[in-house]
């Protein structure tokens, strides 16, 4: 995840500190980044990430059997079909509407979806496994719904940083990584964050948004150059699975209970 978050410093010369909206299939936190290994994590998803929820989507749409999407990951054929489809013409409410803070959720979507696409089969008289003559159209609801959640969260973040002086009030960074972070719609909601707050929205290459070794090598100059965790002996050295990614001040986002303005995204 750090190395995900200053992968942007490879291809852009962006100072600290910046927030860092981190979404991809195994993951979805906002953090701001404050050092090489400085970071307050303002929120994180409550159950399943945005990628693994899409490619759940996907398959339970059987997009792999579209002819045009036959080649692509589940997150990319739900992009790709969403193009041809009617975003409203299911009404997808975004998850934690009444919950201020910058917590993410995305299971209780796809159960809703899982339901509507069995509703739907048995509507057309198809089985599992079938295209579904309005796939597009849910394939663009979820998109757009998706977005949606992943925006208001944002925004409630960067209202948060600037009111608490942690972003600069004039030239402030938002940056986007994560293999999701390659879906131009979600981009483009985020646009619209960032136009109303006045902020920067960056994005590294596509090539380099989902994991890569090229983020990990930056990721250890950036340490090294730092001389942070640079260890000339490594006995006695305990490997942990998994590292939190700084310091949690969720609760105290929470507590904040900002309220963000209404914001028409329209794409």
């Amino acid at each position: 995840m750090e190395a995900h978050a200053l992968t942007i410093r490879l291809s852009s010369k962006v100072e600290f500190p910046f927030l860092v909206l981190l979404i991809s299939g195994g993951h979805c936190l906002l953090a701001l980044v404050r050092g090489v290994s400085d970071f307050l994590l303002l929120g994180k998803s409550l159950d399943i990430a945005p990628g693994d929820m899409l490619d759940k989507v996907a398959r339970r749409l059987a997009l792999i059997k579209h002819p045009e999407c036959s080649t692509m990951s589940g997150g990319k054929a739900i992009e790709h079909l969403a193009k041809q489809g009617n975003k409203v013409h299911f009404d997808f409410t975004p998850p934690m509407q009444r919950a201020k803070n910058c917590d993410f959720s995305f299971s209780g979507l796809q159960h809703i979806i899982d339901k509507i696409i069995l509703q739907k089969e048995k509507e057309e008289g198809i089985e599992k496994g079938q295209i579904l003559s309005s796939a597009a159209d849910i394939a663009a609801a979820v998109q757009h719904t998706t977005a949606c959640h992943i925006a208001k969260r944002t925004h409630r973040a960067i209202l948060f940083c600037k009111q608490r002086d942690l972003l600069s009030p004039s030239n402030a960074v938002l940056v986007v990584s994560g293999g999701v972070a390659s879906n131009l719609y979600i981009r483009k909601a985020l646009e619209f964050v960032t136009n109303a707050t006045q902020c920067t929205l960056l994005c590294p290459p596509p090539r380099l948004c989902t994991d890569n070794g090229i983020m990990i090598a930056w990721n250890g100059m950036e340490r090294l150059r730092a001389g942070l965790g640079i260890l000339y002996n490594t006995e006695g050295i305990r490997y942990e699975p998994k590292c939190p990614l700084g310091v949690d001040i969720s609760k105290e986002v929470g507590e904040a209970a900002i309220k963000v303005p209404r914001l028409k995204i329209k794409i």
